[in-house]
């Protein structure tokens, strides 16, 4: 169905014929130029036409002046467009990219893949699916950075995990870092419900705040905070020494307090299974946002109207 966005143009369309009724004639003075009689009968026959050529002279600047009005009037055509899921939800993934993550111990498909590979595939498939969400995405190592801000488009932010690097942000482990820095971009949030997902495939190394006290300043802030420890191995029963364990008792203390869930990954099924856990505890079913897409056809009358003024100046020779 066709509508016009400003209809109220349409109403000028008799401006013209008002105006040759009500307003004066205009007199004309000047001074009058002799020719020959030769000169003066071609040019009085090319000012003015007879026959068709007058009847279509005379109608073109009424058609101009419809087509211009027509178009400003601003004919559209509303588009049916689904309403975009809003879960009043403000989701921030914190990964872990430290050294360790490039350990080849997980497989994915019949293949030995790096946990980064593992939690580069099954992380961006779940963002996909958080439509409704407002997403983030906080990588650490050493520091902790903001790599993607608060969006509706989770398709962007499934690039950035697809394309992150490990080593970027060092090669440590600043889990207190990285979720602190997650707490202060939900800081100034209006959302109703603020989350966080920390994945950490190690031993918090580096900064100076206790992951734990992090966690506490969740809880108060109110920001639920889901963990996932990613590995094999864990520290509390692993050997002595032994590198590329994760500290599985820490992420579970930051989920606890914070009213969050902890969640141990051992391989790319686990991992795949979180996801999904994580898709029913955060939920996206919500009513949505109308939203109105319209085609707009008012280039269409405007060009037409163009191209009759062109033709309305041209005169063909005599």
């Amino acid at each position: 169905m066709i509508e016009f966005a400003a209809p109220l143009f349409l109403l000028l369309l008799p401006l013209p014929l008002l105006a040759a009724r009500l307003l004066p004639p205009k007199s004309v003075h000047g001074a009058a130029l002799a020719v020959p009689d030769g000169v003066g009968q071609g040019l009085l026959d090319r000012a003015a036409p007879t026959g068709a050529a007058a009847r279509a002279q005379r109608l073109l600047p009424w058609i101009i002046w419809a087509l211009v009005l027509l178009a400003l009037a601003g004919p559209r055509q509303i588009l049916p467009v689904p309403a975009l899921k809003v879960s009043g939800r403000d989701l921030a993934i914190a990964l872990d990219l430290s050294g360790s993550m490039v350990r080849d111990d997980f497989f994915l498909d019949g293949r030995q893949v790096t946990r980064m590979e593992a939690v580069q595939s099954v992380g961006a498939a779940f963002a996909r699916r958080r439509a409704g969400d407002r997403v983030a995405l906080i990588v650490f190592g050493s520091e902790a950075y903001y790599a993607a801000p608060f969006s509706f488009d989770t398709e962007a932010i499934a690039r950035q995990i697809e394309t992150a690097e490990i080593g970027i942000s060092g090669r440590a482990t600043n889990i207190s870092d990285g979720l602190g820095l997650a707490l202060k971009r939900l800081e100034k949030s209006e959302a109703a419900s603020k989350v966080v997902i920390l994945l950490s495939d190690g031993v918090n190394n580096m900064g100076a705040t206790n992951p734990r006290g992090v966690a506490g300043l969740a809880a108060e802030m109110g920001v639920r905070v889901h963990t996932i420890a990613l590995g094999p191995k864990d520290l509390q029963t692993a050997e002595e020494g032994e590198r590329g364990v994760v500290d599985a008792a820490t992420l579970q203390a930051i989920s606890d307090l914070s009213g969050g869930t902890s969640f141990r990954v051992r391989t790319t099924e686990d991992l795949v299974a979180v996801t999904e856990a994580l898709d029913r505890l955060e939920a996206t079913d919500s009513d949505g946002l109308a939203a109105e897409v319209f085609r707009e056809f008012w280039t269409w009358p405007a060009a037409l109207a163009g191209l009759l003024c062109l033709g309305l100046a041209w005169r063909p020779e005599p």
